[in-house]
């Protein structure tokens, strides 16, 4: 059996976010491969990290900048190394390097942690993005990441077509790999989702340790919310997620129908029972997990034009996407959220065709569509990793300079605490 060691940003939350789904997955691939699974991590564990045990899986906890790294996978040898973001290629990319040169390294996106930053400040300080913007610190090491790994796993077309065309990363050290929905999942989901009668009030879901997720709900509840009050008397809006702070819960106002509920024990009860997931979205990276996750339950939302983004590649329209494809509506002005809310709340046959085109999309989604190309992929590198890098000189050379300042920092950190 061939060793996947996997080094975790933090332990798996399937239930908490889409990054913990996305996680899964890959090892749940992987161990359809035959693969045996290590997962490793020097996060704190949480109450709802997934018991990855159950399927077989290894558990290693591991310390930064400490030495007892090496000694672990000099004896553990994978053959596969997947890094869950660039930070953590950033700390431990150098010591697989040194210690097991010819273990194919993989770097796990999620979404471009980089891009979601400074989309962020741009928005904060509003204006639009600049070209200096991508000069920033952030984004110069997630790029450096992907140059020195063998495979970068992209979630979103959009990102793919940015990594490709305005960073000029090449394209065989990028794999797209999105969301998926199992084959047969597909009629099952369209069979099991409930229909508009069955369905009552909006709901909102996201982890709150995650920043765009608070700034929707700060803008649904100061902008958006109050006017879709006002024209539906008996609605409510639910404010689910992980990890809400204090000033999420400060907002819980019965009197406005707006309720902050916290964590769902079951993620997809709450979104299957929603007559309409919003999103309103107002920056962020990658694909947004709660869309996927409403489309699959048959739910229609209300996102933005950032919540839409990475879905189709340059290919489709954002028009053709908003007017054609899309299973609920799309805008990004508050007053413009608030009427296609209402309107797709109140309309039956308008709600239907956007449940619909759901199943439509998902088909876009399915997994036999990417997961074996994907494995085929790793198949084909491992066969001759030495002719793959050989293509990447950039990549050999950051590999060379710009991990030894990365490398002598952690060994100066051991030392100090030694």
């Amino acid at each position: 059996m061939k060793k996947l060691l996997v080094i975790g940003y933090v332990w798996p939350e399937p239930n908490s976010s889409a990054a913990g789904q996305y996680m899964l997955k890959l090892l749940k691939t992987f161990l359809a491969q035959n693969y045996q699974i290590t997962f490793a991590c020097a996060a704190s564990e949480s109450i709802h990290r997934y018991p990855f045990e159950q399927l077989g899986i290894t558990k290693a906890e591991i310390k930064l900048n400490c030495a007892s790294f090496d000694d672990f996978i000099v004896e553990l040898q994978p053959d596969v190394v997947l890094f869950d973001r660039f930070m953590i290629e950033e700390q431990f990319g150098w010591r697989v390097a040194k210690h097991c040169p010819n273990a194919l390294r993989i770097l796990d996106l999620e979404d471009l942690w980089s891009l979601r930053h400074i989309r962020m400040q741009a928005y904060k300080q509003q204006r639009p993005l600049q070209p200096s913007d991508y000069l920033q610190d952030l984004v110069l090491r997630e790029l450096a990441s992907i140059w020195r790994c063998d495979l970068s796993l992209v979630i979103s077309h959009y990102e793919m077509d940015l990594l490709v065309n305005q960073f000029k990363v090449p394209a065989h050290i990028l794999a797209h790999l999105p969301f998926v929905v199992e084959d047969e999942q597909l009629a099952q989901l369209q069979t099991q989702a409930k229909p508009f009668e069955n369905r009552a009030h909006f709901v909102f879901i996201g982890n709150f340790k995650h920043e765009p997720n608070w700034d929707a709900v700060l803008f649904l509840k100061q902008q958006v919310w109050p006017l879709i009050s006002k024209q539906i008397k008996d609605a409510e809006l639910h404010i689910y997620g992980a990890y809400p702070a204090k000033k999420v819960t400060d907002l819980h106002n019965p009197k406005q129908r707006f309720l902050v509920k916290g964590w769902a024990d079951d993620a997809n009860a709450v979104v299957a029972n929603a007559r309409i997931c919003l999103a309103p979205l107002r920056f962020g990276a990658g694909l947004k997990g709660k869309l996927f996750e409403a489309m699959q339950l048959g739910t229609p939302s209300v996102t933005t034009s950032v919540g839409i983004e990475g879905y189709f590649d340059s290919a489709v329209s954002v028009d053709d996407i908003r007017n054609s494809y899309w299973p609920g509506a799309v805008a990004d002005d508050a007053e413009l959220i608030a009427s296609k809310a209402v309107e797709l709340y109140n309309n039956q046959v308008l709600w239907q065709a956007a449940q619909d085109k759901a199943w439509g999309m998902l088909q876009r989604f399915r997994e036999s569509s990417f997961l074996p190309e994907f494995c085929a992929r790793i198949e084909a590198i491992q066969q001759d990793l030495v002719a793959h890098r050989a293509q990447n000189i950039i990549g050999a050379m950051l590999q060379h300079h710009t991990m030894k300042s990365t490398q002598y920092m952690a060994q100066w950190i051991a030392a100090k605490n030694a």
